[in-house]
């Protein structure tokens, strides 16, 4: 609490509990029992209190903003908010109506614009620097081996809405259906042409077309296929929160390490624990960031295959 003169003071902190009951960092700071909190800030001229208890004890609560009615204090609640997994927590309004948003997307108002525009600009970029390589897989695809030059595959978007992903074909097959084996190291799906795509991400870059769409971001958390997010979200909680945003050719996850075959349920937490990280601290810094990153990765073709 704060007192009228000397503001910024802080007066003590009161307990329903005894000073015994405390902890030992918190029993110098005892002021009293909360029994005796409005009688202490009429005598001392407090002009702001700060509520502090768990939600549970609403109606204590209740019972202290009614005699706190009898003080000319200011007075704040604080949730203890920090029992939820927060991401982009933030106060809201809707109707006149004060809220706490625990889970949110990252992308509101600027923001949202400064990401979307940042995605168009790069990605139209990209198609006009990368269009004679692209050119050329293209070709390279279609001569060696039979089957459609692009990899269509259904994923999950923003909101969780789905998407035609695209890709360069580096195997044989064309899964997209109830069954998707993820490429292993040495597997003999994938064709001479899909290894050096692979190995170098060239047979990402259409995926330049799904970001100017607006179906991925540059930076996002990777989409999977549909089936396997299906598999996922019954086994990791918080699974579906990475859709929040839109899905990104590279993310924070795939740039500390966690980047080709997931063989256990733990990887795929892992990376999901990398996913809402990204979405609880994002700005333009931190995707210049991933991307630098990235690029750095590409170079080296680690667990590419």
């Amino acid at each position: 609490m704060e007192p009228s003169v000397g503001m910024g003071t802080f007066m003590g902190l009161f307990d329903f509990r005894s000073v015994d009951r405390l902890l030992q960092d918190t029993r110098v700071q005892f002021a009293g029992q909360c029994k005796g909190v409005a009688v202490f800030v009429r005598q001392q001229a407090v002009n702001a209190i700060y509520i502090a208890l768990p939600m549970s004890n609403a109606p204590r609560i209740e019972e202290m903003l009614q005699e706190f009615r009898d003080t000319t204090a200011s007075i704040y609640f604080v949730p203890d908010i920090f029992a939820f997994d927060l991401v982009q927590a933030r106060c809201v309004e809707f109707s006149g109506i004060p809220m706490l948003s625990i889970c949110d997307t990252p992308f509101h108002g600027m923001k949202a614009v400064q990401k979307r525009a940042t995605d168009i600009v790069l990605s139209s970029l990209g198609l006009l620097m990368c269009w004679p390589a692209m050119l050329l897989a293209a070709i390279a695809v279609k001569l060696s081996s039979p089957g459609p030059v692009l990899f269509k595959q259904r994923r999950y978007s923003l909101h969780g809405e789905e998407i035609v992903v695209y890709k360069f074909r580096s195997m044989t097959v064309c899964e997209d259906g109830s069954v998707v084996l993820q490429a292993k190291r040495g597997d003999q799906r994938v064709t001479a042409v899909g290894h050096f795509l692979r190995r170098t991400s060239l047979g990402e870059l259409p995926q330049l077309f799904n970001v100017l769409e607006g179906g991925m971001s540059f930076v996002g958390p990777r989409p999977h296929a549909v089936v396997h997010n299906e598999e996922y979200r019954k086994l990791i909680s918080g699974y579906m929160i990475r859709h929040k945003v839109r899905p990104g050719m590279t993310g924070w996850a795939q740039v500390h390490g966690l980047r080709g075959e997931t063989t256990t349920v733990e990887q795929m937490r892992l990376r999901v624990e990398y996913d809402l990280d990204y979405l609880r601290q994002w700005s333009l810094w931190l995707d210049l960031k991933i991307l630098a990153k990235t690029a750095v990765i590409v170079a080296r073709g680690r667990n590419a295959y």
